[in-house]
Formats: C-alpha cells, structure tokens, sequence
C-alpha cells in the first residue's frame, strides 16, 4: 500500500506515533520514528508522556487529524497506552473515523470498509491488560525501592535545576513564550520537551531572576 495515495475526493495520509515517558529518552524516540518512517509513514506525532497519562496532547491531535482511509502505525501497542480504559475508547475512535490501525509486527485492525474482527479487537485488549499490569509492577518495584533507599537514610530525589542545566532548545523559544507569541504546550512541543518538564524550566528561571 502506498504511504500516500491520492483518491478523488482527498489524500490517504498514513500517520506514524511514537511516545516516551520523558525527553530523556530521546534514543527511543528516534529509534520509533526511523521505524516508523521505514513502513511508511509520511506524517509522524512525537509524545513526550507517560502511557496511561490521562491526556496525550499529541494523541489527540492526531485523532482529530486523521480522516477515514487513513493508516495510523505504532511500534507496539504501549506507545499508544498503558490503560486498557484508554485502549477501548481508542478502539472505538479507529471504528468511527473508519481507519486503520497498524502495529509494527503484531496485528493491524482496519476498519476503513467494514467492523474489525472481533477476535483481533480482543487480542489488543488483552495486549493492553498486559500492558497496564506492566506498567503497576514497575510502579510498585519503584515504590519498594524508595521505602529502601529511604529506610537506608539515602536523600532522594532530582537535582534541583538551575539555568545551567536547562537546555539551550529551551531558552531558543522562551522570548516568544514571554511576549505571548506562544503558550506552555507550544513552548514544550519546539523545545522537544514534556509540558510538566517545561513548568519546571519556568520556575526555575523565574526563582533565579527574583534572586537576582
């Protein structure tokens, strides 16, 4: 199938999303982007947010982006989410905006003519159940391996952060945030970085200017 096919009415865009918890794991990032890029996709979303966040900005730019016949592709089914509530109601907007849904080596769900199998529906359900156990036991080893450090007197915690550790993407575009050029999500989105990760930026600079 073509990445991008032009029918009379309008383009079939094939749509590529990759996500990582945080910008520091910018390695995968681009790892799922070549990926992508490599089975086709021509219009490619980057997520900087944990998987079961309520709110994926980019995700849900995408969902309103695409157009029924379009292809929407993931590396794996976590990219997309760690919830298997999000999972269903993703689920139902593939079978709405009549799409299709492609996950890198596994399984692809198309509704773009008729309703998915059910049987291929129940297995990404199922995948997603998994997913989301995964991502409680991580949780919960990261929990008992606090109480530990903590118990061991250990000091916990992100290094506080200065200007000297904000990165230069971040003050590229924080005149134009300043001036009122652009918001909080559009700063975070140019500088490659999360939103709550480019709260803490701002905190930062402005604590430091008041102490200057």
């Amino acid at each position: 199938m073509e990445s991008v096919t032009k029918t009379a009415e309008r383009i079939i865009v094939t749509h590529g999303y990759a996500r990582c918890s945080t910008n520091e794991s910018k390695q995968d990032i681009d790892r799922q982007v070549r990926e992508l890029k490599a089975a086709g996709a021509t219009k490619i979303w980057m997520e900087y947010e944990h998987g079961d966040a309520p709110t994926k900005e980019q995700q849900d730019m995408m969902w309103d982006t695409v157009r029924p016949g379009d292809t929407v592709i993931i590396t794996e089914p976590s990219r997309l989410s760690r919830s298997v509530q999000q999972f269903c109601a993703i689920v139902e907007t593939i079978k709405t905006k009549r799409i299709r849904l492609q996950i890198l080596g596994s399984i692809t769900i198309d509704c773009r003519t008729n309703e998915p199998d059910p049987m291929t529906v129940a297995f990404l359900q199922l995948i997603a159940v998994f997913s989301e156990l995964e991502l409680s036991m991580i949780r919960a080893r990261v929990r008992s391996g606090v109480a530990n450090a903590r118990a061991k007197g250990k000091q916990l915690g992100r290094p506080p952060i200065t200007a000297e550790r904000i990165p230069d993407s971040f003050f590229r575009y924080l005149a134009k945030y300043q001036i009122g050029e652009i918001n909080v999500s559009e700063l975070a989105r140019l500088a490659q970085i999360s939103r709550p990760t480019a709260y803490r930026y701002l905190s930062a600079v402005n604590k430091e200017r008041k102490g200057n």
